[in-house]
């Protein structure tokens, strides 16, 4: 439990031996739990940015000489810088958000600037989750549209996958496709709803105590 909590709580039970703080002193607790959040936000957005590129780097190789068969590779390898990209101009606002914050004298700014990175944020894991479904679609489409490539391609790399018929390859390729592409979705929006949106929820409730003060 964090220290405006506890004298919340304290207001309630001995408000009567426990003096009422002014707005100019909870104002400070307020910033440098706003300001903690944010920073917060930021280490978890590298962080993230690490694991993906560290995934990039263990995929199986057998994976990329598919892709480059297929002739996805270049398609693949842009849509990644873009993303890199994309990710440090986010990175980049969270940290601009996390130092309008640190430095925010009133309390009137420190509410606009909470806004502020609650949107950026909300911007940064509606993109990321945006991304992921149509870079999943666009794949299994490119996939089905060259299914036949896609079935040599695979003989071509294992005797196991020579050993099944064409149709049921298929078949089972893009059911699996399906599968694992709704769960890695579902597990992305868990992790943006529990980490980041753990992160939100708290910035709301520090701007809705601002409000309260701010009358």
């Amino acid at each position: 439990m964090d220290e405006l909590e506890v004298l919340k709580k304290e207001w309630q039970s001995r408000e009567q031996e426990f003096p009422r703080l002014s707005s100019k002193e909870i104002y400070p607790m307020l910033l440098r739990k706003s300001s903690s959040l944010v920073k917060w936000i930021f280490y978890i957005s590298i962080a993230e940015l690490v694991l993906w590129t560290s995934l990039a780097f263990v995929a199986p190789e057998s994976s990329k000489q598919i892709n480059e068969a297929m002739g996805l590779k270049g398609t693949l390898t842009t849509v990644s810088i873009i993303g890199y990209v994309i990710t440090i101009v986010f990175i980049i606002l969270f940290y601009k958000n996390y130092r309008s914050i640190k430095v925010t004298d009133s309390i009137k700014n420190l509410m606009r600037n909470i806004l502020r990175t609650r949107k950026t944020v909300q911007y940064f894991v509606y993109y990321n989750i945006g991304a992921a479904i149509v870079l999943l679609t666009y794949t299994n489409i490119f996939y089905y549209s060259k299914k036949e490539t896609l079935y040599e391609t695979f003989a071509k790399y294992s005797e196991d996958y020579a050993a099944i018929p064409a149709e049921t390859f298929t078949d089972y390729f893009f059911l699996i496709q399906i599968v694992v592409g709704a769960a890695f979705v579902l597990l992305l929006v868990l992790f943006y709803y529990l980490v980041y949106g753990l992160l939100l929820r708290r910035l709301k409730r520090n701007y809705r105590e601002l409000k309260k003060i701010e009358v």
